[in-house]
């Protein structure tokens, strides 16, 4: 295992005994000295290093030097894997079968993000296969913050030579439950600093004709609306902060905290969702899912918190792309399915590529 990286983390800054298994930091590096720093405490990205335009390298994902700060930070969801229900569940409950389940609401009156003790407060069994690939396995017991089934979870996460960060999912289950992984990796492509700066001025591209508009507390209101003659336009390259505070949406979302419907051509095909790119350093990323929907989430509650050496979290200093299923799909059954069944594999595979332009 590489001991030394290009962030700047030590491994013993990691590496403790947690719920009974022992944490570690893994660290992957491609043919081009790209270079990905994880924890296996909630698969938490620390550091994710690739070139400008100039070829200076750079962390373009917010993150942690620390596991203790990771375990502890500001940001509950800064960089880590979540599930099992990924975005909101109304009121913190769903009907499956006939029977009604009561989850935690830790968003308002919503359950956000599989509730408190989520995949992102979890230590997943780790093992680094080779230089540019970790497997991350975690068994979600029966009941676990109040979802069903055992679910048995598998997540790999690759950096190919193509300077691509790939996250593969799988899961099955021994009982009806219902699923929405994603990762909430908070990305800055000019790169953390104290303060970090803004992405507002990046030129973001969504492939989607159609977004899911939200009411005052981020629950769809029932609808799926074209995007066309909206702050949500985004079919073009357009600068983030151009509309971000212009309506009503972007009021209940404080700024940008909506679920795109990606335009595809068949179910699961692996597709561009977003491009964005930053002026400023020259670096480009480009998101291709499996999923449905992709929620971006502009870093609109973002309050000055710390992270790795020092960087500070100012409010819209991140941008995530966060590939999943529509929020509150169990009880809306217009949308599609989040339910999985004994007998099925549960898949999902999300590309963030960078490039420089």
């Amino acid at each position: 295992m590489e001991q030394t990286n290009l962030a700047g983390l030590k491994r013993e800054d990691f590496q403790a005994e947690v719920q009974g298994k022992k944490t570690d930091l893994y660290i992957l590096r491609n043919a081009k000295g790209a270079e990905l720093a994880v924890t296996n405490f909630a698969g938490a990205v620390c550091s994710l290093m690739v070139p400008d335009r100039n070829g200076k390298m750079a962390s373009v994902v917010m993150g942690h030097d620390s596991l203790e700060h990771v375990m502890n930070s500001a940001e509950t969801y800064l960089s880590v894997l979540i599930g099992r229900y990924g975005n909101r569940i109304a009121k913190g409950r769903f009907t499956l079968d006939g029977k009604e389940y009561t989850l935690a609401t830790n968003d308002g009156p919503n359950s956000l993000h599989g509730g408190p003790t989520g995949f992102h407060k979890r230590v997943w069994d780790a093992e680094q296969t080779d230089k540019q690939t970790l497997k991350l396995h975690y068994l979600s017991a029966d009941g676990e913050e109040g979802f069903p089934g055992n679910l048995d979870i598998n997540v790999v996460y690759r950096l190919t030579d193509n300077n691509e960060f790939a996250i593969e999912y799988s899961a099955t289950t021994d009982a009806r439950t219902i699923i929405n992984l994603t990762h909430h990796a908070y990305f800055n492509l000019t790169g953390m600093a104290d303060p970090t700066p803004s992405v507002l001025d990046y030129k973001l591209t969504v492939n989607a004709d159609h977004y899911i508009p939200i009411d005052a507390t981020a629950i769809p209101l029932g609808t799926i609306d074209a995007v066309e003659g909206t702050a949500f336009d985004f079919r073009t390259p357009h600068r983030i902060g151009d509309r971000i505070d212009s309506c009503l949406q972007t009021s209940n979302g404080n700024g940008y905290d909506h679920c795109w419907v990606l335009n595809k051509r068949q179910n699961g095909e692996l597709s561009l969702a977003v491009r964005c790119a930053d002026p400023a350093s020259g670096r480009v990323l480009e998101c291709y899912t499996t999923e449905p929907g992709v929620q971006v989430y502009s870093g609109n509650w973002c309050s000055g918190s710390i992270c790795a050496h020092g960087a500070t979290l100012p409010r819209r200093c991140a941008i995530c792309f966060e590939a999943q299923r529509f929020p509150d799909s169990p009880n809306r059954p217009y949308f599609p399915s989040a339910i999985l069944d004994p007998g099925q594999t549960y898949t999902q595979t999300t590309v963030y590529r960078f490039d420089v332009e």
